[in-house]
């Protein structure tokens, strides 16, 4: 029978009972849906998964985008990228870097960081909204020692161009209000002069990045990990020799799909009483 373990933490919960190499029924789909959106983060230990599997279990959820440089992927498979530090023919395989600063891609509790914002301040900036730029956050990688990254090219900021969200949004799965804002891709409150807006940002960032907001996983070979890049923030933290190998394939969800009610009503329908997850 399949169950989620809550971490009984901020963020996370164990999904037991579902093997992602078979296909996925609507009832677990709907669990896996539901525990997401309620939990934020979950692992599912102990699979064995072609990369195939992985990109159609991914494509569940929404379409999935493929690697910006044309590289470090799956051969023949764009949509599930590779996050690696082996070397072979003198080249990493994947990418070395990938996701080493807080921000989403598209883990800490936006939830419970927006619940406990200042009365005022959510006043303040009820209408609000930011502009994400992912050259921020490249940009700031390509600073840190041994990044073997170039600056992106004309083509490749066309193809990743700063957007606008509000600063607050209503999540598609539970409904509750989060914090959208994160230190990676947040240059701007639109709504704000630039002085204001820096200080203002600078001060969300610092309240969602304290310590009680945040979850770590702690891998083991086999492990899926899914976490709501709408309600949580990640970090990949590098604390491993270059000897020690690293190879994850990663799939990243847009998100396309989930903001359509339609999408999640149905979706979440499927859930029958002998499936629905603990809580």
């Amino acid at each position: 029978m399949t169950a989620i373990e809550p971490s009984w933490q901020i963020l996370g919960a164990t999904v037991r009972g579902i093997d992602l190499a078979k296909p996925l029924s609507d009832a677990d789909f709907a669990t896996i849906l539901e525990g997401l959106g309620r939990h934020g983060v979950l692992r599912l230990p102990g699979q064995k998964l072609e990369a195939v599997q992985l990109r159609d279990f991914s494509r569940r959820f929404g379409q999935i985008q493929a690697t910006l440089t044309g590289r470090h992927h799956e051969p023949g498979m764009p949509e599930v990228g590779y996050l690696s530090n082996i070397i072979e023919n003198g080249e990493p395989i994947g990418i070395t870097d990938a996701g080493q600063d807080w921000h989403t891609d598209m883990s800490y509790n936006e939830t419970a960081a927006y619940e406990d914002l200042a009365p005022e301040l959510k006043a303040r900036l009820a209408n609000a909204t930011a502009t994400h730029d992912f050259n921020k956050f490249w940009e700031n990688m390509r600073r840190r020692p041994g990044s073997l990254r170039g600056p992106l090219t004309a083509e490749q900021r066309r193809r990743r161009p700063p957007s606008v969200h509000p600063l607050f949004l209503t999540h598609p799965i539970t409904g509750r209000s989060v914090l959208y804002c994160n230190p990676g891709y947040a240059i701007r409150i639109n709504e704000l002069d630039e002085a204001e807006s820096d200080r203002v940002l600078e001060a969300l960032f610092a309240h969602q990045l304290q310590p009680k907001y945040q979850f770590t996983h702690r891998w083991t070979e086999g492990d899926v990990l899914m976490w709501d890049h709408i309600g949580t923030l990640h970090n990949a933290v590098a604390d491993y020799r270059p000897d020690e190998h690293r190879l994850m394939k990663r799939c990243q969800v847009m998100a396309d799909r989930i903001f359509e009610p339609a999408f999640v009503r149905e979706a979440l329908s499927a859930a029958s009483p002998a499936g629905a997850p603990s809580r």
